[in-house]
């Protein structure tokens, strides 16, 4: 599988337009200012996500982006998908011609772990991760607690 930077700022995009769409579209300003991406960069991904029908967009005044899919039916690799090429770890891009025009001795392993990768991101659906992301500072402030020292009682 390859993954590139159009993958790795896809899918925290995501959770952060869910997460922020409740009251209405969301901007991409305001995800390229809370994620540090480029503006230009986030436009292009949210076109592809837009031809694969993940989010829509709302013109005009008061608009931008909010997803076109229930979160609980997005997974990560449907995200990665919509603006990779390929989820694709042969060197051959699976026409099995990558060691002197014949299939390489460890062609099956990366198959395989195409198959592994994919089925894991599939796994993986929207909705989980902005539930990780509601919950997070929950789990912070009960982390921190677990470690403070309790008074020894006499």
């Amino acid at each position: 599988m390859r993954l590139t930077t159009k993958g790795r700022f896809a899918v925290p995009a995501m959770p952060d337009l869910a997460l922020n769409g409740a009251d209405g579209p969301v901007t991409l300003a305001g995800i390229s200012e809370r994620q540090k991406i480029s503006l230009s960069y986030l436009e292009q991904l949210f076109g592809k996500m837009r031809r694969r029908r993940l989010v829509e967009s709302v013109r005009g005044p008061g608009g931008g982006y909010h997803l076109a899919r229930d979160p609980a039916h997005v997974s990560v690799a449907d995200i990665i998908q919509a603006v990779e090429e390929t989820m694709d770890s042969t060197q051959c891009g699976g026409r099995e011609n990558c060691h002197e025009n014949q299939r390489c001795m460890t062609h099956d392993l990366w198959e395989e772990l195409n198959t592994t990768v994919y089925g894991f991101l599939s796994g993986v659906k929207l909705s989980q991760l902005v539930e990780r992301q509601r919950t997070k500072p929950v789990a912070i402030v009960r982390a921190a607690r677990s470690r403070i020292p309790h008074p020894v009682s006499a």
